[in-house]
């Protein structure tokens, strides 16, 4: 089967197109290949021009802290371009080609200061706090108002054993790993996301024909502060260059964060889809560096 898609070269699609690539045909769409998802002609084009049936829409504008300094820029700032314009165009070309469109989300569309017992639910209403956040919100909104078959895999702070660019591990066993202090949350509350379970959930969604939205993340739900003291354990780094700290002191000056955006993963396991917990995933990225 052929899968078309965009931002292939991310952080998450590289991983699902490297484990997957024995049994899908990725075709890759973006700027290195002559697309630009904010110019309809040309994601038009390259949509209706492949004889894919379905679409993996990967491609975001994922800088939280320069997506909030662009906020007053509104529908011209860069990440609302992108990520609301390109998945419209990107919508659209599939809606007029008649393929399905599979979107790639983030936990940060839902959220708040309480939190239920198991996480937040795919029927969750919508709380996007930070600009970018609100972006992503919207791209759903457009991707749910498709004519053709949809599909929305929200996933949470995803990470891998080794890229080029750091993820959630990678950033903070780098830190510690340099002998640097740091202070984390302790009042944010998360559902980190190991990349290689979200290949495994792509590949059922797919055989299976999915549709709807699917909580694609990690089955713990745990602080930051209680993530980093995992990852320092993990790697044998020092636990005592870590300290705690709140929502209310750090992110002063800093793009609004929910108490909670942990999401509950029910649906994706009745699926079969084992979705390792943190501890879990850090164990095998150990063995896979």
């Amino acid at each position: 089967m052929k899968i078309l898609g965009t931002g292939l070269n991310g952080l998450i699609g590289s991983r699902i197109t490297q484990l997957l690539d024995n049994k899908y045909e990725f075709e890759n769409i973006s700027r290195s290949t002559g697309v630009d998802i904010v110019n309809y002609e040309s994601v038009f084009k390259a949509i209706s021009s492949s004889d894919a049936q379905i679409v993996f829409h990967a491609a975001a504008y994922t800088d939280v802290k320069m997506a909030e300094k662009e906020k007053d820029l509104k529908e011209n700032s860069q990440c609302w371009k992108i990520n609301v314009v390109g998945t419209w165009n990107v919508a659209k070309a599939c809606s007029q080609t008649g393929k399905k469109l599979i979107h790639l989300s983030t936990d940060m569309v839902v959220g708040g200061d309480t939190m239920p017992e198991d996480g937040f639910k795919e029927d969750a209403p919508y709380n996007p706090l930070s600009f970018y956040a609100i972006t992503k919100a919207e791209a759903e909104k457009v991707v749910q108002n498709l004519s053709t078959p949809w599909l929305i895999m929200r996933t949470a702070y995803p990470y891998r054993a080794a890229f080029t660019k750091p993820d959630f591990v990678s950033f903070f066993k780098e830190w510690l790993s340099g002998g640097k202090k740091i202070s984390v949350l302790e009042d944010r509350i998360i559902s980190p996301t190991f990349i290689d379970d979200l290949a495994i959930a792509f590949d059922a969604l797919v055989e299976k024909n999915g549709t709807g939205i699917y909580h694609t993340v990690g089955s713990e739900m745990l602080s930051v502060y209680e993530a980093v003291i995992l990852v320092a354990k993990a790697f044998n780094l020092d636990t005592n260059l870590v300290s705690k700290t709140t929502r209310q002191e750090f992110l002063v000056g800093r793009p609004p964060e929910p108490f909670s955006s942990a999401l509950n993963n029910d649906k994706i396991r009745e699926l079969g889809v084992v979705m390792h917990t943190f501890t879990e995933g850090l164990e095998i990225i150990k063995t896979q560096i």
